[in-house]
């Protein structure tokens, strides 16, 4: 058992200042695979900042995604936006997060998970009052109302800075679950907006500002509502991570450093996988939204919308779990096989010709979709972290100075990774409402079918055959 004083503890012969661990603190010491010390000191603070940065990235994907819902509420209060011009108020938002999720990947862990996290959440106050104004006046122009879409888009941003610097506090057992607690509770954000939306622009009590009549319904409601009721959230939640979370001092690292990855084959083969999984979790979750509204009219966005990105985020969680568990490939194969099956079905089910379709079946097709792309999504994060690990431990003997040193550079590669395949993957929220904007829904489902057995190919060749580069 460690001998505890009053400032310091011994773990295993070394002393530990326990004033590091503090919440607010920078941490200089610390070693997650060190059994003794994870269960005597690491494992409770890691807890603690992972808890903390669950929800602001759960409000910071509310930001991003609150487009997704208030776009088709936009012609019923009197704008005068054509249905291209609305899918592209959806999609613009993931162009900007994407892009700035490539920022964020490099930048999180050089400043640190507690500073990163306060800061990146109290800037998206900016673009939610923004559109609390604007929406009330329906002859604001549809170029504000991309330039603040742009700004929502910023809040998607979150994801990599936030998977990036968790990683680094947990041991390698212990990764993909906790990448799948963050990202999947993270990803409910998605579900949230789109469910609580809704509710609150029927609310005159929150409201600030005037009411815009609902010529469909013939009720008076506060689209500004789905705004402003986040900002009180966000000042809250920023000074939580503020004061609660910790810096962690040696996950720190420049571009120069972190910059090696885009010499790596396998950064550029997760990051295909990874488009496939999230980009297409997320591009779903932007889109359906208009989808339900322009194909099967009689149906409410309301009530369906959500429930697609609440199942496939809690199912991020599960596969993260269960890839753990099975290996992260073999989980992953498993996903691209359920997304391309759940799709044919979606097509089969659309309306065709004088067919009305099936909203049931397009809708259950969908919610499958959805599932297995969550799983996707936790399994894929479970692979990055093992297939650095190997390509960076092979041949190295465990306790020698060279096999510290390559563990480090094993985290810092393996973290800059999530954060960049999940900055491309992004872009999925453009591209996806970006294509129904353009194409017919059938053409752009079967260009993801197709993708999808690229996928399949892709992982098996490389991590899941016998005799594969990097088992994972």
């Amino acid at each position: 058992m460690p001998a505890v004083h009053e400032a310091t503890t011994t773990v295993a012969g070394r002393s530990y200042d326990l004033a590091q661990y503090r919440p607010g603190r920078d941490i200089t010491d610390w070693e997650p695979e060190n059994e003794l010390f994870w269960n005597s000191i690491g494992k409770r603070v890691a807890q603690r900042n992972l808890w903390i940065a669950v929800p602001a990235l759960l409000v910071a994907f509310v930001v991003w995604q609150v487009w997704s819902v208030t776009a088709t509420n936009l012609a019923d209060v009197g704008f005068s936006f054509t249905t291209s011009q609305l899918f592209w108020l959806t999609a613009i938002p993931g162009l900007t997060g994407g892009t700035a999720r490539a920022v964020y990947t490099f930048v999180g862990p050089r400043v640190g998970q507690r500073t990163f996290t306060a800061l990146s959440t109290l800037v998206l106050i900016v673009p939610l009052i923004w559109l609390g104004y604007a929406i009330q006046d329906t002859s604001t122009s549809f170029t504000t109302m991309a330039m603040i879409a742009a700004l929502c888009g910023i809040g998607g941003a979150n994801f990599s800075s936030s998977l990036a610097n968790i990683g680094f506090f947990f041991p390698k057992r212990e990764k993909g679950n906790a990448a799948g607690i963050n990202g999947g509770l993270g990803n409910l954000g998605v579900s949230v907006v789109q469910l609580l939306t809704p509710i609150v622009i029927t609310s005159s009590v929150i409201a600030i500002g005037s009411g815009q009549h609902n010529a469909k319904t013939g009720e008076t409601v506060y689209l500004q509502n789905a705004a402003f009721v986040w900002v009180p959230v966000l000042i809250v939640l920023a000074a939580i991570a503020w004061f609660g979370q910790n810096n962690l001092k040696t996950a720190s690292s420049s571009f120069a450093q972190q910059k090696v990855i885009f010499k790596r084959k396998h950064t550029w083969v997760m990051t295909w996988i990874y488009v496939g999984t999230f980009g297409s979790f997320i591009g779903f979750a932007a889109a359906l939204p208009m989808l339900i509204k322009t194909t099967f009219p009689a149906y409410s966005v309301a009530t369906y919308a959500w429930m697609g990105p609440a199942l496939g985020a809690l199912a991020r969680w599960a596969g993260g779990w269960i890839a753990d568990k099975l290996g992260g490939a073999r989980v992953t194969i498993l996903s691209f096989v359920g997304m391309a099956a759940s799709i044919i079905g979606v097509i089969n089910f659309l309306p065709s010709g004088g067919d009305t379709g099936n909203f049931a079946g397009f809708f259950a097709c969908f919610l499958a979709a959805f599932f297995f792309s969550g799983i996707g999504n936790g399994s894929t994060f479970r692979q990055i972290p093992v297939i650095f690990r190997n390509q960076h431990l092979k041949g190295r003997t465990e306790g020698t100075p060279e096999y510290t040193r390559a563990l480090r550079q094993t985290e810092m590669e393996a973290g800059a990774v999530t954060g960049f395949t999940a900055a491309i993957a992004a872009y999925g929220f453009f591209f996806i409402p970006a294509l129904f904007a353009n194409f017919a829904v059938t053409s752009a489902m079967w260009g993801f079918v197709a993708f999808y057995v690229t996928c399949i190919a892709v992982t098996w060749w490389y991590y899941a055959r016998k005799g594969a580069e990097s088992p994972s």
